[in-house]
């Protein structure tokens, strides 16, 4: 049994899998990470093998906690991975970027797949039919959106991202906003899973992250939501590295 950790800067994903069956996901604040890994491995003691994904330049107590119960796998740029990675600097992959390509590699082998994570950031992944990362591209995630508009300008004001009650045509200063930034937000990811499919034919697209829930309603082209795909290609990684 695994236990995958992924520590970001404000929460903690975490999960129990059998192999490759997902048991259990737990989202929790960082601050509580450890009284709550602790906890998952009382009400799992089979669970023998952890892989950790961190963010945090300080992350010792977590690797504690997780060798204290485990044999622990922590995911860097010289990890073994289940594909060839071609990006001009692999010290600079985002992690999460590292598994969301390892999660393609997994559910969709020998496919061309384009893995789009809608999170703070939006981030686009290229993965091919043979197993090789391409690359991809980094664009502002919604409510960096919002931040910036209010930072860079006099009047408008800061709103938090709510998809609730969308007009098209907004009737107030922050109907507007949140007409330009959500319609904008959706055309623009689906232009660009257009620019993609005119480079690969075949193309499998997913969909994941915090704004997967309004997004899949409202992209024309064909995608397939998955919002534990971070999560799966963490635990494809682990299981890859326990036979190497």
């Amino acid at each position: 049994m695994n236990l995958v950790v992924d520590l970001g800067n404000t929460f903690a994903k975490i999960a129990v899998f059998q192999n490759y069956r997902l048991l259990e996901v737990f989202k929790i604040l960082k601050s509580e990470k450890n009284k709550k890994i602790e906890k998952i491995f009382q009400k799992y003691p089979q669970i023998q093998f952890s892989i950790l994904s961190s963010v945090l330049k300080d992350d010792d107590s977590v690797k504690k906690v997780l060798q204290k119960h485990s044999v622990l796998y922590y995911l860097d740029h010289q990890t073994n991975l289940p594909f060839i990675n071609n990006y001009s600097s692999p010290k600079t992959l985002g992690k999460d970027r590292i598994a969301l390509a390892a999660a393609a590699v997994y559910a969709y082998p020998k496919q061309d797949c384009l893995v789009i994570d809608a999170g703070t950031c939006v981030t686009y992944d290229i993965v091919n039919s043979d197993s090789e990362y391409l690359g991809g591209a980094i664009s502002p995630g919604l409510q960096m959106r919002f931040n910036a508009v209010h930072k860079f300008t006099e009047k408008l004001p800061l709103i938090q991202s709510d998809s609730n009650h969308l007009k098209l045509i907004g009737d107030s200063t922050e109907e507007c906003l949140k007409s330009g930034i959500y319609f904008g937000f959706a055309a623009e990811i689906d232009g660009m899973i257009t620019s993609y499919i005119s480079e690969f034919k075949d193309l499998t697209v997913i969909l994941t992250g915090g704004d997967l829930l309004f997004l899949s309603k409202r992209l024309k082209n064909s995608i397939f939501a998955n919002s534990n795909f971070l999560l799966e290609g963490l635990n494809y990684i682990l299981e890859y590295n326990k036979i190497q």
